[in-house]
C-alpha cells in the first residue's frame, strides 16, 4: 500500500527520518496506510457531498455527510483519477506523509496552566481539521521543519527583526525588547526569520531597512502552527508562516494586524454573558513591504488566572476525543447544556452584527465536573460583520480598507456562523456522541428556538443551508466556494 504513495516522496521523507529522528522510522512506515486512509476517507467523503462525483453509498449523516469505513484506495489521489488537478494531488499526498510523522511521534510533555494544558489536548486531533482531507498539508516544509516546529514540537523559537521606524506600521507587540534607535522590534517565527526573509528581502536586509536580531525565545506550537504560546510571558503571539496548511498560505495581511485590536475591543462592548470568555487580540503591526504579509505579528491573550477552581478548558478540535470521559450521564441531557451554552451568546451577537467563525478550532469550552460551563473564543480574523446590523444597534468599527471581514450582505454573514457553527462544530459533536442523530438534532433546534428569532431563524433551519465545499475551493485554486445541502434543523 505504501508504495502507491508517490515513491520518490516517500524515499525522501524515510530518508530525511533516518537522519533526523531514526527512531521514528518504523513508526512511521507502520502508520503510512492509516493515515493514507484517514486522508482518502475524508477525500471520499467529500467528493459526494460537493457532487463531485459518486463514490458508491456509505453512511450517510447531517448536512449530507458521508462517513465511508474505508478510502478503498492505497493512494488518496487515485480517487481523483480523471481530475486534472497535479497541485491538489500534492497537497494530499503531504498530508499523507506529516499525518504518518505525527501519529508516530511520541506525546509531548506539557506544564502546568490551562494554555499548556489545551495545547496538549490540541494533539489529541492529530489529523488535523476535522473535514478537510488537507488537514496535515504542510507545504513548503520539508521533513526537517516539521519534526522541529509542527504541532508536535515540545518546542520552537520566536525570533525578532529590528524594522526602521518608517517601514513599521501598529504597534509595538512585543514591547519587553529594546529596539536600537531608529527602529521598531517585531516578533517572527524563526523559520520565517530563516527561510523567507533572506530570499525575499535580501535588498532590506542590505541596506540595514530590516536587522535580524540575535535574540530567540522558547515557544510552543499550537494546533494553528502559526499560533505560538510564549510559557515566559503567559500569552500567545499570532506570526506569519507562509506554509500551506489546509486551503490556505499562513502569512498575514495588514488588515488582520490593524482589525484584531479593534474587533477585540468591539466585542467586549458587545458581549454582556460571563459565560463568554474573549481571548482578546491586544496588538498587532505589520511590515508593508513585499506581499505585506510576511512580517505581520497579532499578540492575544491567554488563560492563566482566568479560570475558576475545577473549571478545565478543552480545546475544541480534542472535545470529539473525550465525550467519553466527560458525558457520564444521559448524553442528550449533555448535548442540550452544550448548546444552551453556544448558541444563546452566539446568535445573540449574530443579532447585532458579528457572525464568529465558531468552528471547533476557535472555541474552547471549559467544563466543571464535565458539565458545559463556559466557553473561551479566539482568533477573530475570519469572522464577518454586518455594518448595516452594527450601525442600527448603535456600533461602529473602523476597518482596514479593503478589509473582507466586513460586509453588507446577509448570505454572506450568515454563512460564516451558520457553516462554523452548525456543520463544522455541533456537527461533528452530535456524530460523536453516543446519540440518535436526529434526536440531538432536536434538541439543538429546541435550543435555537429559545434563542433566535426572524430572518435568522428562518435562515438557520431552511431546507437547503450552504455547505462550504472545500475541495472543490482546492480544485479551484482560489476563493470560498459554498454549495446547498439538506439541514437537519429543518422542519423539526
Amino acid at each position: 500500500m505504501t508504495r502507491s504513495l508517490s515513491p520518490e516522496r516517500l524515499a525522501h521523507t524515510e530518508a530525511a527520518l533516518a537522519v533526523h529522528a531514526p527512531e521514528l522510522v518504523d513508526g512511521f512506515l507502520t502508520a503510512l496506510p492509516a493515515a493514507a486512509d484517514t486522508v482518502g476517507r475524508r477525500l471520499r467523503g467529500a467528493l459526494v457531498r460537493e457532487g463531485i462525483r459518486d463514490m458508491g453509498p456509505g453512511p450517510m449523516h447531517a448536512f449530507g455527510r458521508i462517513e465511508y469505513a474505508s478510502s478503498g484506495v492505497g493512494d488518496p489521489v487515485e480517487l481523483l483519477d480523471g481530475i486534472d488537478a497535479p497541485g491538489f494531488a500534492a497537497e494530499l499526498r503531504n498530508a499523507v506523509l506529516n499525518l504518518a510523522i505525527a501519529m508516530a511521534r511520541p506525546a509531548a510533555a506539557v506544564g502546568d496552566g490551562p494554555d499548556w494544558q489545551a495545547i496538549g489536548l490540541e494533539r489529541l486531533a492529530v489529523a488535523g481539521h476535522n473535514l478537510h482531507p488537507c488537514g496535515r498539508t504542510r507545504l513548503g516544509w520539508d521533513t526537517g521543519d516539521v519534526l522541529e516546529h509542527d504541532l508536535e514540537a515540545p518546542m520552537t523559537r520566536l525570533g525578532f527583526v529590528a524594522v526602521r521606524d518608517e517601514l513599521h506600521l501598529g504597534d509595538d507587540v512585543f514591547p519587553a525588547m529594546a529596539a536600537p534607535a531608529g527602529y521598531r522590534v517585531q516578533p517572527v517565527h524563526v523559520w520565517q526569520r530563516d527561510m523567507v526573509l533572506p530570499a525575499r528581502y535580501g535588498d532590506l536586509l542590505a541596506d540595514g531597512s530590516l536587522r535580524i536580531l540575535d535574540e530567540e525565545i522558547p515557544a510552543v506550537p499550537t494546533a494553528a502552527l502559526r499560533t505560538l504560546w510564549l510559557p515566559s510571558l503567559g500569552e500567545y503571539l499570532k506570526v506569519s508562516l507562509d506554509i500551506q496548511v489546509t486551503s490556505t498560505r499562513r502569512s498575514i495581511s495588514v488588515a488582520s494586524t490593524r482589525n484584531g485590536p479593534a474587533v477585540s475591543q468591539l466585542l467586549h462592548r458587545l458581549v454582556e454573558d460571563d459565560r463568554l470568555l474573549l481571548m482578546a487580540e491586544t496588538a498587532g503591526a505589520a511590515v508593508p513591504v513585499g506581499s505585506g504579509r510576511d512580517l505581520s505579528a497579532i499578540r492575544r491573550d491567554g488563560l492563566a488566572g482566568r479560570l475558576e477552581p475545577g473549571e478545565r478548558v478543552i480545546p475544541g478540535g480534542a472535545l470529539p476525543f473525550l465525550l467519553d470521559e466527560l458525558v457520564t450521564g444521559d448524553p442528550a441531557e449533555w448535548l442540550r447544556a452544550y448548546a444552551q451554552l453556544l448558541l444563546p451568546p452566539l446568535m445573540k451577537l449574530t443579532a447585532q452584527g458579528v457572525a464568529l467563525e465558531a468552528h471547533l478550532q476557535n472555541c474552547l469550552p471549559t467544563f466543571v465536573g464535565g458539565r458545559p460551563h463556559r466557553l473561551a473564543l479566539r482568533d477573530f480574523a475570519g469572522l464577518r460583520l454586518h455594518r448595516p446590523r452594527l450601525a442600527a444597534a448603535g456600533h461602529d468599527i473602523a476597518l482596514w480598507p479593503g478589509s473582507v471581514v466586513g460586509t453588507d450582505d446577509l448570505d454572506v454573514f450568515r454563512a460564516k456562523i451558520g457553516y462554523t457553527l452548525f456543520q463544522a462544530h455541533l456537527g461533528e459533536i452530535v456524530l460523536r456522541l453516543d446519540i440518535d442523530e436526529d434526536h440531538g438534532w432536536k434538541i439543538i433546534r429546541s435550543v435555537l428556538d429559545a434563542c433566535c428569532s426572524g430572518d435568522d431563524h428562518a435562515a438557520f433551519t431552511a431546507p437547503l443551508v450552504p455547505h462550504k465545499a472545500l475541495v472543490r475551493m482546492r480544485l479551484a485554486g482560489e476563493g470560498d466556494i459554498y454549495i446547498p445541502v439538506r439541514n437537519p434543523l429543518h422542519a423539526r
